[in-house]
């Protein structure tokens, strides 16, 4: 069966510091875009999870539970660009599309949503 898409459309997965949408951040984001024309691209980010303590940005750590999930850990991370600089990128990637994604409706697009807002997108 072949889809038959009138816009393109993007599947993705995050892994996370933890289950808080509000507060926890992405430090990992897949993609996988199916275009009308049949082609496809894919990427996937390492992401430095960040936070503002005491004004200063530092890095957030990621909690043991979720660590002991996706295999990522702070160390992983120290020299990975943050959400804010690729926000740019992503928008790119994200704008005009539908998106599909297991659960994303329910914890991975708010998130998404949440770290757009933190980076002023």
């Amino acid at each position: 069966m072949k889809l038959k898409l009138t816009r393109p459309l993007v599947f993705f997965d995050l892994e996370t510091t933890g289950l808080n949408i509000a507060s926890d951040r992405i430090v990992e984001l897949s993609y996988y875009k199916v275009f009308p024309d049949g082609s496809s691209e894919g990427k996937t980010f390492r992401i430095k999870p960040t936070m503002m303590m005491l004004g200063q940005e530092v890095q957030m750590h990621i909690s043991d539970e979720a660590s002991a999930v996706h295999g990522i850990y702070d160390e992983d991370l120290v020299d990975c660009p943050t959400f804010e600089e690729i926000a740019p990128q992503l928008v790119s990637v994200f704008q005009g599309c539908d998106l599909a994604g297991y659960y994303s409706n329910q914890f991975d697009l708010p998130l998404l949503a949440e770290e757009f807002l933190r980076a002023g997108v």
